[in-house]
């Protein structure tokens, strides 16, 4: 962004990077797939690297206003002093933060998740998800973030994206607005679970892979999922080779991977980030 600046100009969008898309090492991945459709379709973005810090949210949760209002105020200062105008995040926790908790501060944007840029970049044609990897007739479900749906009613957006690339998606009856948690949100993400009888994540996990094998024995077994509760199970599929967990979060992409190895599926299912998938199908694999 200090290079715009240098040169008097301004960017289309800053892409807020945020913690984990900047230390996280798989989620460094989902960085560089974003950057490369930013870079192929030809926006004009910028990132603040080395200005940019936490926004808060973290501390907020925990309970710590006062450090949260001092990290928002720094990256608040640092908008305004480069006009910044319009921000895209791939952390609901970054986007929700900035668009709903940084107004009461003074700080005013335009905040964009990137299912919502990814889904206005099809829809106008910029990226047409062909010259890559086909998903068609691969299965994918698609969990949905608490801070993108939830508490921001974003739940088509990363379905519309998903729907381009013509796989079979599939849904888990916890989802939209009955959506489970994946057991990281509120600052947990931090800290051990609670004991309990299950941590969040492999239930969560066990829906998403049940799902995708069109188990209604296990979905049924599982506490909370009624069998109306949102559509029907999907039919049996003998081999769920190649299926795929889509997430929009770092945090949700930590827990379900997690959850993945927990139920030793890694062989079978992956999980993968929107911008991955629509990176790889546009043939923009690194």
């Amino acid at each position: 962004m200090a290079d715009f600046a240098a040169r008097n100009e301004q960017p289309e969008v800053l892409f807020w990077v945020g913690c984990a898309g900047a230390f996280d090492d798989r989620y460094k991945r989902v960085t560089r797939a974003f950057v490369r459709i930013l870079e192929h379709v030809g926006v004009k973005y910028a990132v603040l690297g080395m200005e940019e810090t936490c926004t808060g949210d973290p501390a907020k949760r925990a309970g710590n206003e006062f450090l949260f209002q001092m990290q928002a105020m720094q990256n608040i200062t640092t908008f305004d002093g480069y006009g910044i105008k319009t921000i895209v995040t791939a952390c609901p926790h970054c986007f929700n933060t900035i668009k709903n908790e940084y107004p009461a501060l003074g700080g005013n944007y335009e905040v964009i998740h990137h299912s919502t840029f990814l889904q206005q970049l099809i829809n106008s044609g910029r990226v047409k998800v062909q010259g890559g990897e086909s998903y068609k007739g691969r299965r994918i479900t698609f969990h949905d973030s608490c801070y993108l749906g939830r508490a921001n009613d974003i739940y088509e957006a990363p379905r519309e994206v998903l729907a381009a690339l013509d796989a079979d998606l599939v849904e888990m009856k916890r989802s939209k607005a009955n959506g489970l948690c994946c057991g990281a949100g509120g600052a947990q993400m931090w800290k051990e679970p609670e004991p309990g009888k299950k941590d969040i994540n492999v239930e969560r996990t066990e829906e998403a892979l049940a799902t995708l094998d069109g188990n209604a024995a296990a979905l049924d077994a599982l506490y909370g999922v009624e069998s109306g509760n949102a559509g029907t199970t999907p039919a049996p599929k003998a081999n769920a080779q190649g299926s795929i967990i889509a997430v929009g979060c770092p945090f949700c992409m930590t827990m379900m991977s997690d959850g993945v190895k927990n139920k030793e599926r890694e062989s079978s299912v992956q999980v993968f980030d929107l911008a991955e998938l629509v990176a790889s199908a546009e043939g923009l694999n690194a």
